[in-house]
């Protein structure tokens, strides 16, 4: 009887396959990496078949790393980056590379749509955030005024899921929780379309939508020979990689949250309750069917962390002494005093959504001095994504009254203990990790499969099934300094967003197509 479900984690730098019993423990994994695009300033793409190649040498390596048989495979879904846009044809496929997430270019396209709406204050008022750069209706804008040879002939537009499930079962679709970032209506659960032809976007581009739990199809002869599985296989939809993320870490109760540290970052809280968004925050679809997601991002958690390694531990990378060049970042962050000296850091590397929703803000380190170190401006870097996290979590408590005594954190960063144990200590909140914090987008897609096939007969069920590992109190001898820091940190967005949008607007309104 088969009993795996194979679920790909297609996040921003590759995709990560992972082999998922039925109660959710992990039992092989594997990486393959893709290049992102950057062809002009706030620009960001990627080639759709570098997706669905990771996909299929990863599945296939996957069977055999595991000594697993075709035929023992359940199903298989995705949890993806969310916000991409794919231009399709019905006949010739795929039109252009994608636009993914990470790409700003639509920011003239955002203020003219908010125009609409009589400027951006009363748009934040009927809509509950500004729109910005990044955002999905804008780009499809940004491609109907650049590209409209492009744009007139697609049949629709798909994002990343939407491509994987073409790719994998011949249909275009789009589930619920990749629609609800372009305008789906969260209670009647259809395109808004009235809203999509005042802004000037054609209503028949939008695929046609399915459940996070439905099945899309079966994997057609073509695609089950690329992926080394049985033609037939189910393809479960799964859903975008935070609301996967939600039901990996547990958190799937009733204004249950929890955090997430990857590429990006965000805190999430699933709820029955339709929310106006506020606060770089907005209310998406939930992998259950039955639930919302209140979500507010934050553009570069471990992106920050990248950056540095690149940047500042290009010699201890290239050594091949230092197997881990995280671990030794880990190390260093430990031994310098909490605060940094005094010097804080801004992890707005690519703009921000929340706690501030600003395409034209960036990072910056501030009060550097002579004195200082790179160990001190490591620091610094984890400190600051702990101070956004901590403004986020007090968006969430403050403006939407769901409290949240303590932080079950997945992702990539959860694997560092002294980034927990900060992230505990400027947030004053007990923080807990899980098994495979890494593969919790992963895993959480498989138990949205898993509930799909009738395994679980609802989302509330999974609680028992995600596990604690590792829980960091705070300690109350730091408090003083990070508060200091923590409101020294809010006051930098205040004093500079003028600065920062001066630089940075001709910059990125200039760069052509």
């Amino acid at each position: 009887m088969a009993k795996y479900i194979i679920a790909h984690d297609v996040g921003t730098s590759g995709n990560k396959a992972v082999l998922v019993d039925a109660e959710g423990r992990v039992h092989g994994k594997c990486f393959e990496p893709y290049q992102t695009y950057y062809p002009n300033p706030g620009w960001a793409e990627q080639e759709p078949a570098d997706w669905w190649n990771a996909i299929t040498r990863t599945t296939k390596l996957l069977l055999q790393q595991a000594g697993v048989s075709p035929g023992d495979v359940l199903c298989i879904t995705y949890a993806t980056q969310m916000l991409g846009i794919i231009p399709m044809d019905s006949r010739e496929g795929l039109l252009r590379r994608a636009i993914i997430w990470l790409d700003n270019r639509a920011c003239e396209q955002a203020e003219r749509l908010m125009r609409k709406f009589l400027g951006p204050r009363v748009f934040a008022l009927i809509a509950g955030a500004t729109l910005g750069g990044k955002d999905g209706l804008p780009k499809l804008l940004w491609l109907k005024g650049e590209e409209p040879d492009i744009y007139n002939k697609m049949c629709c537009f798909l994002d990343v899921a939407g491509y994987l499930f073409c790719r994998s079962t011949g249909n275009m679709v789009i589930e619920w929780t990749g629609a609800s970032v372009f305008g789906l209506d969260l209670k009647k659960k259809v395109w808004l379309n009235s809203i999509f032809r005042y802004i000037g976007l054609d209503p028949a581009k939008f695929p046609p939508l399915v459940r996070p739990i439905d099945k899309v199809g079966e994997l057609t002869r073509e695609a089950a020979a690329d992926c080394g599985l049985l033609q037939g296989t189910p393809v479960i939809a799964g859903a975008g990689d935070a609301p996967c993320a939600a039901v990996g870490s547990g958190a799937v109760g009733e204004g249950e949250g929890h955090v997430y540290l990857g590429i990006s970052g965000w805190v999430g809280v699933v709820t029955e309750r339709i929310l106006q968004g506020k606060c770089g925050a907005a209310t998406i679809h939930s992998a259950d069917p039955s639930k919302t997601f209140l979500f507010a991002e934050t553009e570069a958690a471990g992106g920050c962390i990248q950056w540095i390694a690149n940047e500042f531990y290009k010699v201890e990378k290239k050594d091949p002494k230092i197997p881990n060049v995280y671990a030794l970042m880990d190390d260093e962050v430990a031994k310098i005093p909490p605060g940094s000296n005094y010097l804080l850091f801004t992890p707005w590397i690519y703009g921000e959504r929340a706690p501030i929703d600003d395409c034209y803000v960036r990072a910056t380190f501030l009060n550097l001095s002579a004195e200082h170190t790179r160990e001190d401006m490591l620091r610094a870097v984890y400190e600051g994504v702990a101070y956004n996290i901590r403004w986020i979590v007090d968006i969430v408590e403050k403006e939407f009254k769901f409290p949240l005594p303590h932080l079950r954190v997945i992702g990539g960063g959860a694997k560092g203990k002294p980034w927990m144990q900060i992230l505990a200590d400027v947030t004053h909140r007990k923080v807990e990790t899980v098994c495979d914090p890494q593969e919790a987008g992963a895993v959480g897609a498989a138990l949205v499969a898993a509930v799909g096939l009738g395994i679980y007969p609802d989302f509330e069920s999974l609680r028992k099934v995600v596990k604690v590992e590792a829980v960091f109190e705070p300690h109350p001898e730091n408090a003083e300094i990070y508060d200091s820091l923590f409101h020294s940190y809010q006051e930098v967005y205040s004093n500079l967003r003028g600065f920062y949008r001066r630089l940075n607007e001709k910059r990125f309104t200039e760069a052509g197509p």
